[in-house]
C-alpha cells in the first residue's frame, strides 16, 4: 500500500532514519510504517539515486504515449508552420497530407502549435449572424465577381498604396491585387479590362458604394458600371454600412493584411511585389476551408464568356421607346429636355410604358428609373418596381 497523502515526504524520510539504526527488519518496518515491501525498497533506491530529491513526488505520467506524434513529424510540421505562419491547422495537414507525410489530427497539429508558442489567439466578440443573401445564386465560378480596395497604406518611403482586389465569389479565386496611383474610372477599368481578356467575364459583380463603382446618379451608376452593364454584366452593390454582404472578398482582405501590409514594404516595386507573392500563396497553395480543404485554383476555371473585340451599343424591344443622352445629362421627350444623369451621356436608353402616365426608363436590360410624362421628371424606381420588373 501507499502511505497517505499527507505528510508522504516526510514519512518517508523517518523510514530511512529507522531503517538506518539497524534496528529492523525490512519486513517489520515496512509492516509498521503499513507499506509494501517493494514501495520501501523502491524508497531506498530512488533516495541512494537522486538523494533528497528523490524522495519528492514523482509524476506518474508515461514519459511516452504510444500514440504520440513521433519528432520527426512534429518537426516537419513546426518548420512549415515557422515558413507560413498563416496556415491554420487544417492547412498544415492538407500540406503534409499531399506530400505523403502521416500528419497527425488537425486538433494534435493545434495544440503542437499552441505548446510552441506559434499561435496568437483572438480576443473572442460575440458574432452576428452571417448575412446570406449575397451568395444565394452563386453556384460556378464567374457567377459573380466581386471588387474592393483594400484599405489604403504607405510604404516605407511615405508613398500610398491603394491596392484593388478582384476575386471569384464562389472559389475565392483571386483574380488581381494591384495597387494604383489613383482610385479614378480610368485606372479601375483598365485593370478590369486586364482581368477579362485573361479570365473572361463574370455573370454579376459586387462591390461597395464607393467611387468609382457607383455614385450619386440615377440608380447609383458609374461610368464603371455603365461599362459592366454594355457587357452584359450586373452590377451588385452591397447595402451602405453592411461589409458582411461582401464577407467572401472581406474575409481575404484580412488575411492579405497580415500577409503583406504588417510591416508594410519599403516600396511601391517591392510592395507589389509582395501582392503578387501573395497572390500566387493563395490561388495555388494555400487550402481553403470553405471548399473542403482544396485550393481555389483547383475549384476555378475561366469564363466562357470572353472579353469582346468591340463593345456593342445596347438593344431594345419593339416596346420600347429608345433615346440617346446627351452632354448635359437629358434626353428629349415630346419636345422638351428631361433631365436623367450626366454618367449616362451619349449612351441610348429604353423607356417602357407601365400605364397611359408613367414610364420604365432602361438601360440595356436594366431598369434605373421611371418617366412621369405629365411632370417631365425623373423619379427614383422603387424597389417593389424592380422586383416586379424582375
Amino acid at each position: 500500500m501507499p502511505w497517505e497523502v499527507s505528510g508522504v515526504v516526510e514519512k518517508r524520510k523517518q523510514f530511512l532514519a529507522e531503517y538506518a539504526t539497524g534496528e529492523w527488519t525490512m519486513s517489520d518496518l515496512c509492516r509498521a510504517h503499513g507499506i509494501t515491501r517493494p514501495t520501501g525498497y523502491a524508497v531506498l533506491r530512488r533516495y541512494a539515486q537522486a538523494g533528497q530529491w528523490g524522495l519528492e513526488e514523482q509524476s506518474r505520467a508515461p514519459r511516452r504515449h504510444p500514440n504520440q506524434t513521433p519528432a520527426e513529424i512534429e518537426a516537419q510540421v513546426l518548420a512549415l508552420r515557422r515558413k507560413h505562419p498563416r496556415w491554420g491547422p487544417r492547412t498544415l495537414k492538407k500540406i503534409l497530407d499531399d506530400a505523403g507525410i502521416c500528419c497527425p489530427a488537425a486538433s494534435t497539429v493545434g495544440e503542437l502549435l499552441d505548446r510552441e508558442g506559434l499561435t496568437n489567439h483572438r480576443v473572442k466578440r460575440r458574432k452576428v449572424e452571417p448575412y446570406q443573401r449575397p451568395f444565394r445564386l452563386v453556384g460556378e465560378p464567374n457567377d459573380e465577381w466581386a471588387g474592393d480596395f483594400k484599405g489604403w497604406m504607405r510604404t516605407g518611403d511615405g508613398e500610398r498604396i491603394d491596392p484593388l482586389t478582384i476575386s471569384d465569389t464562389c472559389s475565392r479565386y483571386l483574380l488581381r491585387c494591384q495597387a494604383v496611383e489613383k482610385t479614378n474610372t480610368e485606372q479601375v477599368q483598365a485593370i478590369f479590362e486586364a482581368a477579362f481578356r485573361e479570365y473572361g467575364m463574370p455573370r454579376a459583380m459586387r462591390t461597395d458604394n464607393g467611387a468609382p463603382f457607383a455614385s450619386r446618379a440615377i440608380a447609383g451608376l458609374s461610368r464603371l458600371a455603365v461599362w459592366w452593364i454594355k457587357l452584359g454584366i450586373v452590377p451588385q452593390r452591397i447595402e451602405p454600412g453592411h461589409p458582411e454582404q461582401n464577407g467572401r472578398h472581406e474575409r481575404m482582405h484580412r488575411t492579405l493584411k497580415e500577409a503583406t501590409v504588417l510591416p508594410p514594404r519599403a516600396n511601391r516595386r517591392a510592395q507589389q511585389r509582395a501582392f503578387d507573392q501573395f497572390r500566387q500563396e493563395y490561388n495555388q497553395l494555400r487550402p481553403h476551408q470553405g471548399l473542403a480543404m482544396q485550393t481555389p485554383q483547383a475549384i476555378y476555371r475561366s469564363s466562357p464568356r470572353p472579353y469582346p473585340a468591340r463593345v456593342r451599343e445596347p438593344e431594345y424591344d419593339t416596346a420600347m421607346k429608345v433615346r440617346r443622352v446627351f452632354k448635359h445629362g437629358q434626353f428629349f421627350w415630346q419636345h422638351h429636355d428631361v433631365f436623367l444623369s450626366k454618367v449616362l451621356y451619349g449612351e441610348r436608353i429604353g423607356l417602357l410604358p407601365i400605364d397611359d402616365r408613367y414610364y420604365r426608363v432602361y438601360f440595356a436590360t436594366t431598369p434605373i428609373a421611371r418617366l412621369d410624362t405629365r411632370s417631365l421628371r425623373i423619379e427614383r424606381l422603387w424597389k417593389e418596381d424592380r422586383q416586379a420588373d424582375s
